[in-house]
């Protein structure tokens, strides 16, 4: 009887279709929102990675070939984004995917000839030590002042990267992506590590500028922000006296030959002889150019580095060629040749070819590019890759630098890969270079952007040093550098050439020069004063607690 009272009175407990169609609506919207909600929290949290992988584009995209040097400051605005105010393990993941944006494009051209493998392996490992240099910043993002401190951490982290692991591997310094750009003048006042803080400055003042705007601070936090960014441009314009193309020992004439090579890749030297005739023949084609009257008679002569992979003091075949350029010019020519001898490890050698007396000096490359001119690890690194191979025998590195007397001038020699090093070139220009040639040989990777990065790098060399910087290249780009850091002259790639210039001499010291690692030694105690004050505070904090 009371289900049909119920039934009668409206209160039927089973529920209608349209009941049950909206209790069925409202349970749906109930779970999809949890739903919704949960996606739209992993859609926050992907959006710090997404921007710092861009953000290591934005900073591959200022580097050469390309004239965008002023993206880089936006690049590290938009990485202390993404860094600051997190913590160390966020830090450090953002900073890897930072350096894997970046990298990776950067440096693909190590994949040429041998695959991704060495690549991959390659732009992980530099990944990692920026990753450690993210889980810095991200720690010093909370102190006051934090773009001075984070900008002192990643000059440390690039002080890491070049020298560990196996010797180091500057390449990708900030400050080699700024040849054309304001900020270069800071090189010639404290070297590489000066010029990467300045732009890494500037960039986090800028972000932090962008913050403090936005959230209506007070007047002295906006000033101290935009004072980031001024400081380094202002202390660049009033460095420019330092830069200066004039010749204070007068001028030489320099020539520059490019014989080009028979083919790219690793397999560039596969006819060694070839290689040689080609450079033998281009220049006793610029002698012809000069009795021609077409050129002025150059007062030395420099060929790349690898010019003659075969030994001229145990190939007399390859001394006879070399001797017969030499003497058809008639003045010292620095040679670029692979040393053999029969006990030790090869060397990469530039040997001063004097005219009447032969061979007279020699200079061996002191940084040998590990996994390229010595594998470290082989049996290990075979696992991965049976192009280690291909090195069959290491090169050993020489001990002291290189300054040939070429008619009475200084010429340091850095051979190549060593122009990545501040040491190797300021220990030259200390050794008494008044001019500074980087004899390279680039053919193994083909028409890659390696060949334009390498050749800013020399811009800068010769900006923070004040001297001509010569470049022979055995397929190019050879170029003729002045102290101010413009190229005068320049090859295109894979062609026989030989440049011919008047270059100003100098012999003045910069204070890049002068003072060497001490800029870059005081930065780095910034940066560990920075991370001493985040420790105290930590300290200070958990006794507190």
């Amino acid at each position: 009887m009371s289900s049909s009272v119920t039934r009668d009175a409206g209160n039927d407990p089973s529920p209608s279709p349209l009941a049950a169609s909206e209790a069925a609506d409202a349970k749906t919207a109930g779970a999809g929102a949890p739903r919704a909600g949960a996606l739209s929290r992993r859609a926050a949290r992907l959006v710090r990675p997404v921007v710092a992988v861009l953000a290591g584009v934005l900073l591959y995209l200022s580097f050469p070939p390309r004239p965008l040097w002023w993206l880089a400051p936006f690049a590290l605005a938009l990485l202390a984004g993404c860094l600051r105010g997190r913590r160390a393990r966020a830090g450090f993941g953002l900073g890897f995917l930072f350096g894997l944006g970046y990298l990776l494009p950067l440096l693909v051209w190590t994949s040429e000839g041998v695959g991704p493998v060495p690549w991959l392996a390659l732009v992980t490992l530099e990944a990692l030590f920026i990753g450690l240099g993210g889980l810095g910043i991200a720690l010093v993002s909370r102190l006051p002042a934090w773009p001075l401190w984070a900008a002192a951490v990643w000059v440390a982290d690039e002080a890491l990267r070049a020298r560990a692991p196996f010797g180091g591997f500057p390449w990708g310094k900030l400050a080699f992506g700024q040849a054309d750009g304001i900020f270069v003048p800071l090189a010639a006042l404290g070297g590489t590590p000066l010029l990467s803080f300045g732009v890494a400055l500037c960039g986090f003042g800028l972000y932090e500028v962008l913050r403090t705007t936005r959230e209506h601070p007070r007047q002295t936090t906006a000033a101290l922000a935009a004072l980031a960014v001024a400081a380094p441009v202002g202390v660049a314009l009033a460095s420019r006296p330092l830069v200066s193309a004039a010749a204070e020992d007068g001028t030489a004439v320099a020539a520059v030959i490019q014989g080009n090579v028979p083919r790219l890749g690793f397999d560039f030297n596969a006819q060694r002889r070839q290689v040689l005739d080609n450079h033998a023949n281009r220049t006793v084609q610029l002698a012809e150019d000069v009795k021609a009257g077409r050129v002025p008679k150059p007062d030395f002569v420099l060929w790349p580095e690898n010019s003659s992979d075969i030994d001229p003091f145990t190939q007399p075949d390859a001394y006879a060629a070399i001797d017969r350029a030499v003497k058809a010019i008639g003045v010292p020519v620095a040679i670029g040749s692979v040393l053999a001898p029969e006990t030790g490890p090869l060397r990469n050698t530039m040997i001063l070819w004097d005219p009447v007396k032969g061979p007279v000096d020699t200079y061996d490359k002191r940084k040998i590019q590990p996994f390229g001119e010595r594998i470290p690890m082989r049996s290990f690194v075979r696992l991965f890759s049976a192009d280690v191979d291909r090195v069959r025998r290491d090169f050993g590195p020489g001990k002291e630098p290189g300054v040939f007397d070429m008619a009475g001038s200084g010429i340091g020699m850095v051979t190549c890969y060593e122009a990545a090093f501040d040491d190797a070139v300021r220990s030259t220009v200390r050794a008494g270079a008044q001019v500074i040639a980087v004899p390279s040989n680039n053919a193994t990777f083909g028409r890659s952007q390696m060949t334009y990065q390498q050749l800013a790098m020399d811009q800068i060399r010769a900006v923070e040093h004040s001297r001509t910087v010569l470049v022979p290249v055995t397929s190019g780009v050879s170029a003729v550098i002045r102290p101010d850091g413009t190229i005068t002259e320049r090859t295109k790639m894979f062609t026989a050439d030989a440049l011919v210039a008047e270059i100003p001499l100098r012999s003045t010291e910069t204070p890049a020069t002068r003072f060497g690692p001490l800029p870059e030694y005081a930065l780095l105690l910034v940066a560990a004063g920075g991370l001493g004050l985040v420790l105290a505070r930590r300290i200070r904090a958990g006794r507190s607690a």
